[in-house]
């Protein structure tokens, strides 16, 4: 979909992504134990807002309209309702049309494009943001928690750690079709922690990791079949934290006294949705192709003309099987992609800069907001020692949420 009324993306702000292993978040071995709390859903959200409204120069009372993604939770923290939840954020947002959009992991894409329709429709200023707090609960109860997002009926009991599972059964059968090996797919984690060591908001900031290390990681998918197909180091975290971004039309810049060099354009998105359970291809992310199909003919470009990428990594092998559907690479190839380095900071398309869902972290409600917004960090050079060298211009999201059920597609570009 190519927008009849430009869209900008204006800027916005991440929260620490925090969880087990980042040197913030308070568990059972932290010497804060007992004494301090993590943030709560709330805290988040309105961190998130309140830091994007400064690092804007704007504030509540010139949103017209937002959205809010969040996929459960009513589950991790007994909290549904988010839309009035977010308008505590900032006393102007108060009275303002806002409401909770859900897609599995693709909820904060949604919840962007939620603010792309609302342009469309009239409105000039916007609000997206997302967020998850997911470490409430130990580790095979989330695991059920997340199975939400696949058919639950059918496709829950394949293993007690279902998303796991659906993509070791993935890793599994593009490992046959291809003759990728389980040491290829390593170098797409050695990149993301790599990524993620240099980034003050992920999650994993502080845990380093190498091809040995990797490796070296331990299998725990109880079912026999797939068990060696996927290692604990393979999967993205199990975050807490917030992103929150503004969008505006052109109208909607001049009443905010913002210029257009200051910003970046969304000039095109693909939204594909397929049926739960259903997945054709366990070697191919169709739903995702399909998406990325739409948003390259509807900006007139290609995958070749994309500088930079931020594409889900829910698992290592996701990433691989993403730059085959952003067409980076042909089927069979992304291993080779990977492993020459062409995804670095340094390579010819650097994806994932910040450290993806490996390492950033997987806030789910908050990564398809953060993907923009970390675009647009790029774009304008706010990314710190991980910054590319040179500014890119164009950018692709692929935001995906359940087993390729539903993909949001966004293309920027920059301005100045």
């Amino acid at each position: 979909m190519k927008p009849h009324r430009r869209v900008f993306v204006v800027g916005g702000a991440h929260t620490n992504y925090i969880g087990k292993f980042h040197p913030d978040f308070i568990w059972k071995k932290h010497p804060d134990f007992g004494t301090r709390d993590n943030p709560t859903l709330e805290q988040s959200l309105h961190k998130a807002i309140r830091d994007a409204f400064a690092a804007t120069g704007i504030d509540g009372a010139q949103v017209d309209k937002g959205y809010v993604g969040n996929f459960v939770g009513e589950l991790f923290v007994n909290q549904g309702h988010l839309g009035a939840m977010v308008v505590g954020a900032d006393s102007g947002l108060h009275r303002k049309p806002f409401a909770r959009t859900e897609a599995a992991c693709a909820s904060g894409g949604i919840a962007v494009l939620g603010c792309v329709d609302a342009i469309q429709a009239g409105y000039d200023v916007t609000l997206a943001c997302g967020a998850e707090i997911q470490t409430t609960v130990n580790a095979r109860t989330g695991a059920d928690y997340l199975a939400r997002a696949a058919h639950y009926a059918t496709e829950r009991e394949i293993d007690e750690f279902t998303f796991p599972a659906l993509f070791a059964r993935r890793a599994k059968a593009y490992k046959a079709a291809t003759g990728t090996t389980a040491e290829d797919i390593s170098h797409v984690v050695v990149k993301a922690y790599e990524n993620g060591n240099k980034n003050p908001f992920a999650h994993m900031r502080a845990v380093k990791t190498n091809l040995d290390k990797v490796n070296e990681s331990a299998f725990f998918i109880a079912n026999e079949e797939l068990h060696e197909h996927l290692r604990l180091a393979d999967c993205s975290q199990v975050s807490d934290g917030a992103s929150a971004m503004i969008l505006a039309s052109e109208a909607g810049l001049e009443k905010l006294g913002i210029k257009q060099s200051d910003c970046t354009e969304l000039l095109s998105y693909g939204h594909a949705t397929s049926p739960l359970g259903q997945v054709e291809d366990l070697t191919r992310l169709d739903n995702a192709a399909a998406a990325v199909e739409v948003a390259y003919r509807d900006a007139g470009m290609t995958a070749a003309d994309m500088q930079v990428a931020e594409v889900h990594d829910c698992f290592s092998i996701t990433e691989l099987m993403m730059y085959e559907a952003a067409g980076f690479a042909p089927f069979g190839g992304a291993a080779a992609l990977a492993k020459d380095g062409a995804t670095t900071l340094d390579g010819r398309i650097p994806v994932n800069t910040g450290g993806g869902l490996m390492s950033f972290g997987h806030p789910v409600g908050a990564t398809g907001v953060k993907q923009l917004l970390e675009i647009h960090r790029q774009m304008k050079g706010q990314c710190g020692d991980y910054q590319l060298a040179k500014l890119p211009n164009v950018g692709l999201t692929v935001n995906m949420g359940g087993d390729d059920r539903t993909t949001v597609v966004t293309i920027q570009r920059n301005i100045g």
